[in-house]
């Protein structure tokens, strides 16, 4: 399979004029070429352009709005809550975040709760955007089902990311994004169109058998969760923080209502920034550097988020499969 050489420009423009012509106004092609350039920047290909076809198709069945907006209400004065309007998450994001950063900062600890807006994007954007603030920040979202809790051979829980980041003054934050699966749906189908195994324990087949190929799991299979009955726990918490705590459905419910048009479906968005300054009682900064660097001191340790801050500094063209680029292409 080839790749061609594309610049973070031409990735951009490229992602902007598809966006633009598929029904989104200047403003969300503008928030989703940025959201695509940077996660092929920093390597986080499986959401980058291998996305924008899902993005699209979602776009032109109507479901999604792309010349919608958020209306966000500050409920208490430790509370936000919106409503997506059936926009794209990222367009929620860029204007529900700078309110989630002040009310932390005022009251030591701020809830964002998101409701009807279509995320497909990884979730690190958003933790990452609010520790550059110097907060800590979790956030969580679930999706259609696609992953069997343990015991089960059938799915319930969507792949349910986490992400988590830690401020770092003068120094970029230490995130993780993760999905409560063993591997994310959008990897497992990187895996397939590369031709790529996928290690057991990744998930089953249709008939509910362990498997190592991709195909089998995203072609009517289904994934298991990490660490078993641990990362199925996490994958319930998801479920009831992004969904019924604030408002939204469970996987199967969104599942239930969604149009299966391809694009992401409607869902909510759980994101809890906390102030340190507010809560510590000592240098927090200095105090977790220590931690940070003891860690690093115990052998090949990477703290989450150190390869794609490397990317981030190889400002070069990317390697992009051309077989994606000319799909796009076909699509702008």
């Amino acid at each position: 399979m080839s790749n061609i050489s594309l610049s973070l420009d031409e990735i951009y423009e490229l992602a902007k004029k598809t966006f633009s012509n598929n029904g989104c106004d200047d403003e969300t092609s503008k928030i989703m070429a940025d959201l695509v350039m940077k996660a092929e920047r920093d390597g986080s290909i499986s959401h980058g352009l291998f996305r924008v076809p899902a993005y699209i198709s979602g776009l032109k069945s109507g479901k999604i709005n792309g010349k919608g907006k958020p209306n966000v209400k500050t409920i208490t004065p430790s509370v936000i809550k919106v409503d997506g309007n059936n926009c794209l998450a990222p367009v929620v994001l860029k204007k529900s975040i700078p309110e989630l950063v002040k009310l932390a900062k005022e009251n030591g600890i701020a809830v964002l709760a998101i409701t009807n807006s279509h995320h497909m994007a990884a979730m690190w954007p958003e933790t990452e955007a609010v520790a550059e603030h110097g907060l800590a920040a979790f956030a969580c979202t679930s999706y259609k089902p696609a992953v069997a809790p343990a015991g089960a051979i059938k799915p319930l829980f969507g792949t349910n990311p986490i992400s988590f980041a830690w401020p770092r003054k003068n120094k970029p934050p230490v995130v993780f994004d993760m999905a409560t699966a063993s591997m994310a749906m959008g990897e497992v189908q990187v895996a397939k169109r590369e031709g790529h195994k996928v290690p057991l324990g990744t998930g089953l087949t249709k008939d509910g058998k362990e498997t190592t190929d991709p195909a089998e799991i995203a072609d009517g299979g289904v994934l298991l969760p990490f660490g078993g009955y641990k990362g199925s726990g996490i994958a319930m918490m998801v479920e009831l923080l992004a969904g019924a705590l604030v408002g939204d459905n469970f996987s199967y419910e969104t599942a239930e209502k969604d149009n299966n048009d391809g694009g992401p479906p409607s869902g909510g968005e759980f994101i809890l920034a906390i102030s340190p300054e507010k809560l510590s009682n000592s240098d927090w900064d200095t105090h977790s550097l220590k931690f940070f660097e003891k860690m690093k001191s115990m052998g090949d340790v990477r703290l989450p988020g150190e390869r794609r801050h490397k990317n981030r500094l190889d400002k070069g063209p990317r390697y992009i499969n051309e077989d994606l680029v000319n799909k796009i292409k076909s699509l702008s």
